[in-house]
C-alpha cells in the first residue's frame, strides 16, 4: 500500500517537472492525462495477473475483454512507451489515441487535445524524464484503492487551481461549500443528479460520497453534468472514473447555447441540481434565448452582460416536478440587482425559492467577495408553501491565511437551520412570499435579517458592515470590480453589477 502522504508527493513531483517549460494553468493538460492513462495500464495488468490465477496459467483467458474494465490495444501499453527514447512524445499522443478508439464507449476523447508530439515544447529527453517519474510506482488497485486515489485526485485537482490563479474559479469550488450544499438537498439512493457546469466534477461526486459515508445505495445514482471546456470535460471524466464511478455522462459544450441532455424534444429533469455558474457571463446568446427552443426563459431574458438568470431559469426548467430541488452557488448581486428585478419578482411569485444562504467571505476561488446559495425546490411541503428562509451565516467561516472555509460546525449549524426552518436570532428568519414581493421580490439577506450577531468588533470591520447594511452600492461596487478584474480588457457592464 502507498501511503497517501507518498502519493501526493509522487503527483506533485510530475508537475515539477514541467515547471519553466509551460504555464502553470496548462499542467493539467498533461498531468492529468498522463496520470489516467498509467493508471489504466497497471490495473489492467492487475487485472490479467488475477484472471492468470483463476485460471491457472491461461494466458488466451487473462486476455478476455471480459476481464478487464478496460482495454489497451497490443503495442500501447505504458510499459511499450517506456522502451521509447526517439520521438516519444509523437509515440506517446498515438498511444492516447489508440486507447480511447479501444474503448470508444467509455473513452473518447478523454484524453483530451494537449500536443504532445510539439518537441520545442517536450524533448524527447523531458518525455523520458516524465514517463520515468510516473514509472516510479505502481498504481494498481492493490496498492492505491480508488478511495484513495480519487483522495489523491482531488489534491492534484486543488494544487492546479492555487497555481493556475484566475482560471481557477472554473477548475475547483470550494469543497466544504459543496458539502454543505450537498447535505442540505439530501440525495438518495437511485436519484438523477445534474450539474450543469460541472468543472471537474467534484459536486456530483458529492453525492455519491455522501450515501457511501451514510451506509446507503450509491452505485444506483444517475449522474450527468456538461462543461464547455474541452480538458476540464475529459478531467471530469477521468475523475468518475478514479472515483469507481460507473454511471455517469459527462458532456462538453455550451450549457446555454446547446444543453446536452434532451429528450423528446424537451430538457430532461433532474432531482437533485448542483451548481456553481461561471459569474456574470457576457458573451453568451442572449438573442437565441429570447425564442429559447426549449422554453428556459420562463421568468424572462437576463440583459446581455449578465447571464446569471439564464443559468438559473436553465437549473429550474431542469428540475424534476415532483421531488426536483436545487443548489445554486451565486455572487449576492443576483439577490437584488436592478436590471433583473422583475425576473426575480416572478421567480418568487412562482414560490419555488425555498432559501436564501448567506455565506461569509473569500469562499468564491481567489476571490474576497461574499457568495450565497439559492436553495429552488418544486412541490414544497405544506408547511413551507408560500415562505422563504434567508439565512445569514456570514460569520460562518473559518479564515487561514489567504484561503476560507467551513468547519464542521459551521455546516452543520447552517444545515440545522434550513431543516427547522424557524426563525434564529441574528442568524435565520422566516419570511413570507407577500413580504419578499412587498419588497419588489429583492432577495437581499440583510432586509430580513438581524445582524446584532455579525457585527465585527474591530472599527474597521464595523464600518465595512455599516456600509454594506445601509448600502446595496457598496456590495454592486465590489463585484463590479471584482468582474473588472476577472475580465481585463472587457468593459463592464454597470447595470449588470
Amino acid at each position: 500500500m502507498i501511503t497517501l502522504k507518498d502519493l501526493e508527493a509522487y503527483l506533485w513531483g510530475a508537475a515539477n517537472l514541467l515547471r519553466g517549460m509551460i504555464d502553470a494553468a496548462d499542467f493539467k493538460q498533461y498531468i492529468f492525462p498522463m496520470l489516467f492513462y498509467k493508471r489504466l495500464c497497471d490495473v489492467y495488468d492487475e487485472e490479467y495477473s488475477l484472471a492468470l490465477k483463476e485460471s491457472c496459467g491461461s494466458l488466451e483467458f487473462a486476455g478476455y475483454e471480459e476481464n478487464h474494465r478496460f482495454q489497451i490495444p497490443k503495442g500501447y501499453h505504458w510499459e511499450d512507451i517506456r522502451k521509447e527514447t526517439k520521438d516519444v512524445g509523437i509515440k506517446f499522443q498515438k498511444a492516447l489515441r489508440e486507447i480511447e478508439k479501444k474503448n470508444a464507449n467509455k473513452l473518447h476523447g478523454i484524453f483530451g487535445d494537449a500536443q504532445w508530439s510539439n518537441k520545442n515544447r517536450f524533448t524527447d529527453e523531458k518525455m523520458v524524464d516524465l514517463v520515468n517519474h510516473f514509472s516510479s510506482m505502481k498504481l494498481t488497485l492493490e496498492n492505491v484503492p480508488a478511495d484513495e486515489f480519487g483522495t489523491a485526485y482531488e489534491y492534484l485537482i486543488k494544487k492546479f487551481a492555487d497555481d493556475s490563479g484566475h482560471t481557477a474559479a472554473e477548475f475547483y469550488t470550494n469543497r466544504t461549500v459543496v458539502q454543505l450544499m450537498t447535505l442540505i438537498l439530501e440525495p438518495q439512493p437511485a436519484e438523477a443528479i445534474y450539474d450543469p457546469t460541472c468543472g471537474t466534477g467534484g459536486m456530483l461526486l458529492n453525492c455519491v460520497l455522501q450515501l457511501k459515508n451514510a451506509g446507503k445505495e450509491y452505485r444506483n445514482v444517475v449522474l450527468k453534468g456538461q462543461e464547455l471546456n474541452l480538458i476540464t470535460s475529459a478531467i471530469a471524466r477521468m475523475n468518475m472514473i478514479i472515483h469507481d464511478v460507473d454511471d455517469f455522462e459527462i458532456a462538453q459544450g455550451d450549457t446555454l447555447d446547446h444543453p446536452s441532455f434532451i429528450k423528446e424534444d424537451r430538457l430532461e429533469t433532474f432531482h437533485i441540481i448542483l451548481a456553481n455558474p461561471p459569474y456574470s457571463v457576457k458573451r453568451w446568446n442572449r438573442k437565441k434565448w429570447l425564442k429559447d427552443p426549449y422554453g428556459r426563459n420562463i421568468w424572462g431574458t437576463p440583459p446581455q452582460g449578465c447571464a446569471d438568470y439564464a443559468f438559473i431559469q436553465h437549473i429550474y426548467h431542469s428540475l424534476e416536478q415532483k421531488k426536483g430541488r436545487a443548489a445554486i452557488l451565486l455572487p449576492h448581486g443576483v439577490l437584488f440587482r436592478d436590471n433583473e428585478a422583475e425576473i426575480r419578482r416572478k421567480m418568487v411569485e412562482m414560490d419555488v425559492v425555498d432559501a436564501v444562504i448567506g455565506l461569509g467571505p473569500n469562499l468564491f476561488y481567489n476571490s474576497s467577495m461574499e457568495s450565497c446559495i439559492l436553495i429552488l425546490r418544486n412541490n414544497k411541503q405544506k408547511d413551507r408553501k408560500g415562505k422563504i428562509l434567508f439565512i445569514n451565516a456570514v460569520n460562518e467561516v473559518h479564515k487561514e491565511r489567504s484561503d476560507s472555509y467551513l468547519e464542521r460546525e459551521h455546516i452543520d449549524r447552517i444545515v440545522d437551520a434550513y431543516q427547522q426552518y424557524q426563525d434564529v436570532d441574528a442568524f435565520a428568519k422566516v419570511a413570507t412570499k407577500e413580504q419578499v414581493l412587498g419588497n419588489s421580490g429583492n432577495l437581499s439577506i440583510r432586509l430580513y435579517t438581524s445582524s446584532q450577531e455579525n457585527k465585527p468588533q474591530n472599527d474597521l470591520s464595523q464600518l465595512y458592515n455599516d456600509l454594506q447594511t445601509s448600502s446595496e452600492n457598496m456590495q454592486k461596487s465590489m463585484e463590479d470590480l471584482f468582474h473588472k478584474l476577472q475580465e481585463i480588457g472587457i468593459e463592464a457592464d454597470r447595470k449588470c453589477v
